[in-house]
């Protein structure tokens, strides 16, 4: 199958290596055309219409709204163009009005639409591991669903669109909160003479702790070590962009969210404090480091 993808970060990347590993032949379009020369049989296109033009199914995994507006609308975007034929998936991690209303729009132009918010990184994206979020008409679903199997450890279909972004902003909410609780928890400790690794390792070993705490593990204590740290899988800045939709979202569905405000408070004094493009897991040593 040709697929097309908007947008060529960690992401889009990985699932282009994924995609071509199974066989498909792959067409992108990324507003930093550079980015796309580090992975071999990937073609770029100059426009998301010509995108439009060459492939039938089109994965969206753009970093923010900026780019998804003009990826979407801009010269020469998607929706400037007829979309018959075209069905366009759309995985970035958005309101649920954000992405009914990109819907209508690809709807208005004669395309099919069905969002697939993800969760995991860049890992779980290029091993196949992602868990799906669908959401749309049922037959589109199932026309993409092999697609989408390939990318995912379970994919599943929620329904009406916005129903994928609200469940993937659900998932993500228990993760925002965890690693700044991690550090808290490490907090608690003060300075009775417990090693900070020993500390991390029996916290990420016990049953208060989520998936990814034990890999996350070591970045933490290089950070604490050396003021440094190579991981940057999901950052602080990206972060708070899910946080204030989570905020968002609580607030229309008229529900107190006092966790995820204390979450996002800390996110981000972090990001004041110069720490924004580090990965949100590296919120765990923030308490430590602002008090050192």
């Amino acid at each position: 199958m040709h697929v097309g993808i908007l947008g060529f970060g960690k992401m889009g990347r990985a699932i282009a290596e994924r995609l071509i590993e199974s066989g498909h032949q792959i067409t992108t379009w990324n507003r930093t055309s550079s980015k796309i020369d580090a992975v071999n049989n990937v073609t770029a296109v100059a426009s998301p219409t010509a995108l439009a033009s060459q492939c039938e199914i089109i994965l969206s995994i753009l970093a923010n709204d900026t780019a998804t507006e003009v990826a979407y609308h801009g010269d020469d975007g998607l929706c400037t163009g007829g979309l018959a034929g075209n069905t366009i998936i759309e995985m970035c991690t958005m309101s649920p009005e954000r992405v009914g209303a990109l819907a209508d729009a690809v709807k208005a132009k004669g395309g099919a639409f069905v969002e697939c918010p993800v969760g995991g990184t860049v890992k779980p994206a290029r091993d196949g591991a992602l868990l799906g979020m669908a959401a749309g008409e049922k037959a589109d679903y199932d026309r993409v669903r092999p697609l989408l199997e390939q990318l995912t450890r379970r994919v599943d279909y929620l329904g009406a669109v916005g129903n994928g972004a609200a469940m993937k902003l659900a998932i993500n909410l228990p993760l925002m909160v965890y690693w700044g609780a991690l550090g808290e928890a490490v907090g608690l400790l003060g300075n009775r003479g417990i090693p900070d690794e020993q500390a991390f390792d029996i916290l990420t070993d016990s049953s208060g702790a989520i998936g990814p705490a034990k890999m996350r593990q070591a970045p933490i204590i290089e950070l604490l070590k050396t003021g440094t740290s190579g991981v940057s899988n999901f950052a602080i800045d990206q972060a708070l962009k899910d946080m204030s939709l989570m905020v968002a979202l609580a607030r229309t569905e008229a529900i107190d969210s006092p966790i995820i405000n204390a979450a996002q408070t800390t996110a981000q004094e972090s990001a004041d404090g110069g720490w924004g493009s580090k990965d949100i897991s590296l919120l765990a040593a923030w308490r430590k480091h602002k008090a050192s």
